[in-house]
């Protein structure tokens, strides 16, 4: 059994993500295995605050040129997960 917290990797820090937020949307890096049920236990967990409901996203890998060495290469894919809260609830990420 894998600890409820390692599904939530981090914060995902963006312009787009500090929108989201003053709208009471939250949204995070998750574990490439992690589910909406998992992903809901853990934010209730760390951050005590319950969430109305949570949408999940793939993040693609894409393809990525280093101009110093010449080499082709790959981001690394994964997950996010949109995290929506009641009215006044708010989590403090920074």
């Amino acid at each position: 059994m894998k600890n409820i917290s390692s599904n939530i990797l981090s914060p995902r820090i963006t312009e787009k993500g500090a929108y989201l937020s003053e709208k009471g949307v939250y949204v995070f890096n998750v574990s490439k295995d992690a589910n909406k049920g998992e992903v809901a236990a853990a934010i209730k967990a760390i951050y005590k605050v319950t969430p109305v409901s949570v949408r999940m996203a793939a993040v693609p890998s894409k393809r990525v040129f280093t101009r110093g060495t010449n080499r082709f290469g790959r981001t690394a894919g994964g997950k996010k997960a949109f995290v929506y809260l009641k009215k006044g609830e708010k989590i403090e990420i920074m």
